[in-house]
């Protein structure tokens, strides 16, 4: 006997309330589509049944956004009366709450309707609104029904938008979902009554619109101004959903290039086996943000066609597996016009000056170098951190973040401490930016001066032929406990050598060796202890090794050389100020530091 399926009457609350208080996992979600919070509790992976308002409202809010991609998933399917009956549905239950106290969101949130927060409520109309669209394709006469809610979000995603653009918040990662609600709504209310579109000059193109936002949000180097892979997919996202039937050749020529670097941002980070570095605040791993992925692939692959997120869908939808709806399969034909020109792969070396990123491309290490600016609320302290991944294992990985309810995990993942940057005196980072001082076609270099006081850092990152350099120089102008850090993602064996470097090995689908080694006159100790792994399983540990020394300045050197890549490193030694790096076939390579 099928499931009994049902849409909550209920407002949703904060969905970053969905973790457990005990080990910080996202709750086990259950059967969203039975719009009833799991009996006993939801479920922990580590055994925990966790039930509070807190929880159940967020488990409200999954529900509702579940609900409407079903919705538009079975709009597109043409199972047009389930559909229709949904949609009329919520249009009723979204009339019920106009009388409603809001419930208890927080101080800081601009307040929505049927969720704490305006930026909810304007995720779950988007997809409201092009269920319409796509259902208004093959008529109109069942969907009167629908009308009232349409205008009815329409005008809620100006008024919010109204109250940001009031604070100066133009440039919000909420005001690209706002108006992507208000052009889908009203687009819809258009096909529904059919009538063609005007509001193109209101949500589009006006004082306030689509592209004054993303021409203040999207920095010169194609990044959304917080420095997060995770929130600048969410803006790009949105950013397509609202330019559904717009041919491209229509959109300003600034815009075009605004969302084509945006697009070029994702295939610059991401691995040839479709990794993409959760740098700064965002999920690890979480199966709603693979559909949020592949979504995003199908349409930025029709206004800028590139092979280089075609490995991150792939990888994506391996991740879902059997949790795969197929949506983004549907979406075909999604612009009115053809697509701009194809764009080329990344370099050896991609340097984002506005965001402060570089990553290093050498024979099976692909690395990011962070120095950028903090980022804001979602920032990280982690200045000239050092990420590796291999084409598809994350050696070193930035770990990501937790749902944001739990303020304990998120600290900690928003910490020095979690990160392969550096510490000194055992203190936390400020929030700061770094410079870069120097990049080519095979070397990045950045400095940060006042993530300490009176402590100047750099950080060179060069790509060698067969292997990757880095060398980490920290000047404190009198002796200071200086720590290099690694914070692997994977497992790692640690061997003290009774003379030469310190080695590393790193495992997974592809393995790394390493070589740590530092400038002579002062006495390096590594320290292995057990830490979290990555922020989708802080419970899962991985073996942390600091290598720590009391000097006025030291140079942390490492060489990494992917077990497949060869020939083989034989010998990293200092020589003076210069690192040395020899070869099994007798050839030798010499680096210096950028400082």
């Amino acid at each position: 006997m099928a499931a009994l399926r049902r849409i909550p009457r209920e407002r949703g609350g904060w969905w970053h309330a969905y973790v457990c208080p005990a080990h910080g996992v996202e709750l086990d979600h259950g059967d969203l589509l039975a719009g009833v919070f799991p009996d006993g509790g939801a479920r922990c992976a580590h055994g925990c049944r966790v039930d509070s308002a807190a929880v159940r409202g967020a488990w409200v809010v999954l529900s509702h956004q579940a609900w409407a991609r079903h919705l538009r998933v079975l709009a597109h399917r043409g199972e047009r009366a389930e559909a229709v009956a949904g949609l009329a549905e919520y249009a009723g239950v979204y009339a019920s709450l106009a009388t409603e106290r809001h419930g208890e969101a927080q101080g800081w949130m601009l307040r929505g309707r049927l969720f704490h927060q305006a930026l909810t409520d304007a995720i779950w109309a988007v997809n409201i609104g092009h269920a319409v669209i796509t259902l208004a394709r093959d008529g109109t006469e069942d969907l009167a029904a629908v009308l009232p809610l349409l205008d009815e979000l329409e005008q809620a995603a100006l008024e919010a938008r109204g109250v940001l653009t009031g604070r100066g918040q133009l440039a919000s990662n909420y005001t690209a979902w706002l108006n992507a609600a208000g052009a889908s709504a009203s687009r819809a209310a258009s096909a529904a009554r059919g009538l063609e579109w005007d509001g193109g000059k209101q949500w589009l193109e006006g004082e306030h619109g689509l592209y004054a936002h993303l021409r203040v949000a999207v920095a010169e180097d194609g990044w959304e101004w917080e420095g997060s892979t995770y929130y600048h997919g969410f803006v790009l996202r949105a950013a397509l959903l609202a330019l559904r039937s717009t041919d491209p050749a229509v959109i300003p020529s600034d815009v075009v290039g605004v969302l084509a670097g945006m697009r070029d941002v994702l295939a610059g980070i991401a691995t040839a086996g479709g990794i993409l570095p959760a740098l700064h605040d965002g999920p690890y791993l979480r199966r709603p943000l693979a559909l949020e992925w592949l979504e995003l692939i199908s349409l930025a692959q029709q206004l800028v066609p590139s092979g280089g997120l075609d490995a991150v869908a792939a990888r994506a939808r391996e991740e879902l597996g059997a949790y795969d709806d197929g949506l983004d399969r549907e979406l075909g034909g999604w612009f009115s016009g053809p697509p701009l020109p194809r764009r080329p792969a990344p370099d050896t070396v991609t340097v984002f000056p506005s965001a402060g990123y570089g990553v290093v491309r050498a024979a099976g290490v692909h690395a990011l170098l962070d120095f950028g600016p903090h980022g804001g609320s979602h920032g990280h302290r982690d200045k000239l951190s050092l990420y590796l991944y291999g084409d598809t294992t994350p050696w070193q990985p930035d770990p990501g973040q937790v749902p944001y309810a739990h303020a304990e995990f998120r600290d900690l993942y928003a910490s020095t401490e979690a990160h392969p940057a550096f510490r000194v005196d055992g203190a936390e980072q400020a929030e700061c930016a770094g410079a870069l001082l120097a990049s080519d076609a095979r070397s990045v270099t950045a400095e940060v001066t006042t993530a300490y006081d009176g402590v100047r850092a750099v950080r060179r990152v060069v790509a060698g032929d067969c292997y990757l350099v880095d060398l980490l120089s920290v000047t404190g102008g009198e002796a200071r406990r200086i720590t290099g850090q690694l914070r692997p993602g994977t497992a790692l064996d640690v061997q003290q050598q009774a003379t030469g470097p310190l080695r590393t090995t790193w495992y997974g689908d592809e393995t790394l060796h390493g070589w740590h080694t530092h400038t002579p006159g002062a006495e390096v100790r590594p320290f292995s202890r057990p830490g979290p792994g990555p922020a989708d399983d802080p419970q899962r540990t991985r073996t942390w090794v600091d290598l720590t020394a009391q000097a006025e300045r030291i140079t942390f050197a490492s060489v990494y050389q992917a077990a497949s890549a060869g020939p083989a490193v034989t010998c990293v030694r200092f020589d003076g100020e210069e690192l040395t790096v020899e070869l099994a076939d007798g050839s030798a390579a010499r680096f210096g530091t950028g400082v």
